[in-house]
């Protein structure tokens, strides 16, 4: 009987082990990890974007799917909570001081890239339509909640 109850206890365990660890994680390694993964994401089909390589939809779907999964998981709140301005982080104050514009920012480029996702472009033109919107998004949430490193 008791064997019973320990394997049923293990799963509730389990995950509440996750949660304290999730709970526990360090916000800017977190954010720079998604970034970095965004990052890699976008370097695969700018070389498209230049006219460099040839239209490829599935690089091109898997990347913007790729961008819309890691935008889904930008929050405010979690990754960007008071205080992390301090430290190895590139996060601007004005992160903080305009922290209403700053979500603004997130919840726009999360519905660009999703909008990118459902376009499902087939050829170079509607993929840089779809990808520049995108784009913008990058890079005005650099220029204005970003410090720029030497």
């Amino acid at each position: 009987m008791q064997s019973s109850r320990l394997i049923a206890l293990i799963p509730a365990l389990a995950l509440a082990l996750s949660a304290a660890s999730a709970a526990t994680a360090d916000p800017i390694t977190e954010r720079q990890a998604l970034m970095k993964d965004q990052g890699r994401a976008v370097g695969t089909v700018t070389p498209i974007m230049k006219g460099e390589k040839p239209f490829d939809a599935a690089i091109v779907q898997s990347a913007l799917k790729k961008l819309n999964d890691d935008a889904q998981k930008i929050d405010a709140a979690t990754l960007f909570p008071a205080g992390t301005d301090k430290g190895d982080t590139t996060a601007s104050p004005k992160i903080w001081e305009d922290n209403a514009g700053f979500v603004a920012a997130i919840e726009k480029y999360k519905a660009d890239t999703a909008a990118a996702v459902a376009a499902d472009p087939k050829d170079l033109e509607s993929f840089k339509t779809a990808f520049s919107q995108v784009s913008k998004n990058c890079g005005t949430c650099h220029q204005t909640y970003r410090i720029k490193k030497d």
